[in-house]
């Protein structure tokens, strides 16, 4: 068996004791304060995923100061759900941090054990294949279902290609997203009389739209960020737009096209 040696960490005793002082605090909300005494793990639920798209936001921005303020949000939401669930003797911390400690040890047999793997591929298969032999029925089944589509199709994907399930070539992708683009664009011949079928042109939007993750993932484009930072590109502009019209005694109701396509060319090349 491999024996990984780990890096001396010289701050180990700091990062223990606040790991302990979190839990201490935790556990004196939780007795104390009316707030937390009321609080269920429903009821957190949507603070949490609020806080993780918080993170996110950090994470984009690049802010470390946040993503350090974001971070210890999401550390005091999990010693929460695991201190409401102690209260019913389901399972403490030590418990949740014993389980995810055990899973990585048997899921990275390439540096617990004697397996070899020395690309990432090999080792996404690996853990795939370790997942369905502990009793999972599908490579899919750890794919959340309340995921939204974008992020859930990347995890879709990837998951497949974890088992070999994949194009050889990015070029193969691409002729598929043309192919796509094809069929969508026969839903919508400009020179047709027929009636636009919906639910088949929706059907070919996905199609389309699965295949561009795919080719994203070739080229190692993380879709839902380029789509995010293309979000955050055109609020900054049309912020942009709004303001400086404003300022021109102008308002958006009232402006044609041509009038806040100037300010919309002034936002992007910087005003």
């Amino acid at each position: 068996m491999k024996k990984p040696l780990a890096a001396p960490d010289l701050q180990r005793d700091s990062k223990l004791k606040a790991f302990d002082r979190l839990l201490t605090i935790m556990d004196e909300l939780r007795e104390n304060c009316p707030w937390d005494k009321k609080q269920t793990l429903e009821s957190l639920r949507h603070l949490t995923i609020e806080e993780t798209y918080e993170l996110s936001d950090a994470i984009l921005e690049g802010d470390l100061q946040e993503i350090k303020k974001e971070l210890g949000d999401i550390f005091l939401h999990l010693v929460f759900y695991a201190r409401i669930a102690s209260e019913t003797k389901q399972f403490d911390i030590a418990d949740v941090l014993h389980a995810v400690c055990d899973k990585l040890i048997v899921r990275h047999p390439h540096i617990y054990s004697d397996v070899v793997a020395n690309d990432e591929k090999t080792v996404k298969a690996n853990w795939e294949k370790i997942k369905l032999k502990e009793g999972n029925k599908s490579v899919l089944e750890g794919v959340p279902k309340s995921l939204p589509a974008l992020v859930k199709a990347i995890r879709i994907q990837d998951k497949a290609r974890g088992v070999g399930f994949d194009w050889e070539k990015k070029e193969q992708v691409w002729e598929k997203v043309e192919e796509e683009m094809q069929e969508f664009k026969k839903e919508f011949n400009a020179e047709s009389n027929e009636t636009i079928n919906r639910e088949r042109a929706v059907a070919e939007f996905g199609d389309l739209l699965f295949s561009l993750v795919n080719y994203a993932r070739f080229i190692d484009i993380d879709p839902e960020e380029a789509l995010e930072r293309t979000n955050k590109k055109f609020i900054k502009r049309f912020q942009f737009l709004e303001t400086e019209s404003l300022k021109d005694g102008k308002k958006l109701g009232e402006m044609t096209l041509a009038e806040m396509d100037t300010y919309w060319e002034r936002a992007k090349r910087g005003h």
